[in-house]
């Protein structure tokens, strides 16, 4: 058992941090912006504590993980005054789950060696149904030794942990899954929408082609809810479009060519024009039908 402390109790965090207790059966410490999400999370699983800034729940800690919202975040939570890097011991290791910018990456692993803790940059992919089961995908950037260190706690709520290079490697490939989840879901909207204009049998259409190469996760566990025009779950099209700017700008410095990535990007500031930035990234059906109104 380890001193844990978790910063960032969002849809993310929250059932995360709480695999760590339950899984894992170590010490936790929470911090959260909102002291009272904080303090529903210990209710509601009778363990552990609070703590009153990201230093105080890093103080002592061998390992403090954390899930924010951007890069503008991270720094606030680590480097900034009461900042957990302030009070992380030596020795410790810090694991960020953000999806962030490989430039802020870098930057947390330098001030980290400099402080003499390990820093791991570890996204996750597998949305909030990944986060609530325990199942994510954690793709990580940082050195071996670190990561063989931190592995069995992020197991407690991963199914897949890979390390993928240096630092900044982590946040790197999950600029990759979401490039490549872009396309897909854009090629998936534009299958259903022809599907339903062509008046098909939709539940034969999809249990037909996904046992083929058109097969995917997306078309698995979205296809219906996409047919039926719900969109109130899963992950929001306001923190993709977040992704994408990351993705975006990353291509701009190592001069690669995204231009479906660029399209749909665009394609989903219709959507929060439509007033759905909080929709589900399947959402992008929605536009389409929209467009026939």
């Amino acid at each position: 058992m380890a001193k844990v402390a978790w910063i960032g109790l969002g849809v993310m965090g929250y059932p995360m941090a709480g695999h760590i207790l339950k899984k894992g059966g170590h010490d936790l410490v929470v911090y959260n912006r909102s002291g009272a999400k904080a303090q529903a999370w210990v209710d509601e699983y009778g363990a552990g504590q609070t703590a009153p800034t990201p230093a105080a729940a890093a103080k002592d800690a061998d390992f403090v993980l954390c899930c924010v919202g951007n890069d503008d975040d991270l720094r606030s939570v680590t480097i900034a005054e009461n900042g957990a890097f302030e009070a992380m011991k030596s020795g410790a290791i810090f694991v960020d789950n953000t999806t962030a910018s490989a430039d802020v990456a870098r930057q947390l692993h330098a001030a980290a060696d400099e402080k003499g803790f390990g820093f791991l940059d570890a996204p996750v992919s597998g949305g909030q149904a990944g986060a609530e089961n325990g199942v994510l995908t954690v793709m990580i950037g940082g050195r071996q030794d670190i990561f063989d260190r931190a592995k069995p706690v992020i197991d407690c709520y991963a199914r897949q942990v890979t390390l993928i290079g240096e630092a900044g490697s982590g946040q790197l490939c999950k600029m990759v899954n979401q490039i490549c989840i872009a396309g897909l879901v854009q090629g998936l909207s534009e299958g259903i929408h022809f599907a339903q204009k062509a008046g098909l049998d939709m539940a034969k259409v999809m249990d037909t082609i996904s046992k083929g190469a058109a097969g995917s996760w997306q078309m698995e566990n979205r296809w219906k809810t996409m047919d039926e025009g719900h969109y109130e779950h899963g992950f929001a099209v306001n923190w993709m479009r977040k992704d994408l700017d990351i993705s975006l700008a990353e291509a701009r410095r190592n001069n690669a060519s995204l231009p479906v990535a660029a399209l749909v990007d665009q394609f989903y500031s219709e959507i929060q024009k439509m007033g759905g930035g909080r929709w589900d990234t399947s959402a992008l059906l929605a536009r389409l039908n929209n467009a026939d109104k």
